[in-house]
């Protein structure tokens, strides 16, 4: 973002052997832009306001947690007498994957009044708690949801199903089949082939025929 500017606040240890340099990530202003653009300034009186909240605030804590220390070195033959560093991001990537396994692993929630302090909380039935106490409030790092997810893999209001889907065997047909299956076809495919460029001015083809397997999803 061209609003973004470089961080300002290196706070590294040794400044005499450590300069900074280049132009770190300003997670600083990220944090607080992201936190102005979803409104969370209004604190969110229902349920799924403070999910939304809750979600948002998990996926800052993950991109502040792969915060790094890049450096380069400077002197004589490469000696790191001198080190240019700056902060940056850990790769999109990265962040992704550790968000899609909190994903997998989210936890539903509901609210809850807590007595102590007399307002609603978030609350995870048995999930992190002692054995003795009804519900316990979600972890920091938990990415939570409030209703059940719709079934893709039969028609509904939600989806089309995945009934006549192609898919690819050896990649994801076992689960865009949803476990029923899937039926194998052989068929012919026309393609051209053997095209040449005649003068002037057009390309000339022929027409080939190849079998090609086809694996599409059981009803």
């Amino acid at each position: 973002m061209e609003r973004c500017t470089c961080d300002d606040s290196p706070d590294l240890e040794n400044r005499k052997a450590w300069q900074w340099g280049v132009c770190g990530d300003n997670l600083k202003y990220s944090t607080k832009f992201l936190k102005k653009f979803l409104g969370q300034k209004r604190i969110g009186k229902d349920l799924r306001a403070k999910v939304d909240i809750h979600n948002t605030n998990v996926g800052i804590k993950a991109v502040k947690n792969g915060l790094k220390t890049t450096c380069k070195c400077h002197g004589v033959s490469g000696s790191c007498a001198v080190r240019t560093c700056w902060k940056q991001l850990s790769p999109f990537h990265e962040i992704g994957r550790l968000l899609k396994l909190r994903y997998d692993d989210a936890v539903k929630v509901f609210s809850t009044t807590n007595d102590a302090v007399g307002h609603s909380e978030l609350a995870s039935p048995h999930r992190h708690s002692h054995p003795t106490k009804h519900h316990a409030s979600p972890r920091a790092t938990d990415l939570v949801y409030v209703e059940d997810s719709p079934s893709f893999c039969r028609p509904s209001k939600y989806s089309l199903g995945t009934a006549g889907r192609t898919c690819s065997r050896e990649g994801n047909c076992d689960s865009m089949c949803c476990g029923r299956g899937y039926n194998t076809q052989s068929r012919l495919v026309t393609f051209s082939c053997h095209c040449q460029v005649q003068w002037c001015c057009y390309v000339e083809c022929q027409q080939c025929m190849q079998e090609e397997v086809v694996y599409s999803c059981k009803q």
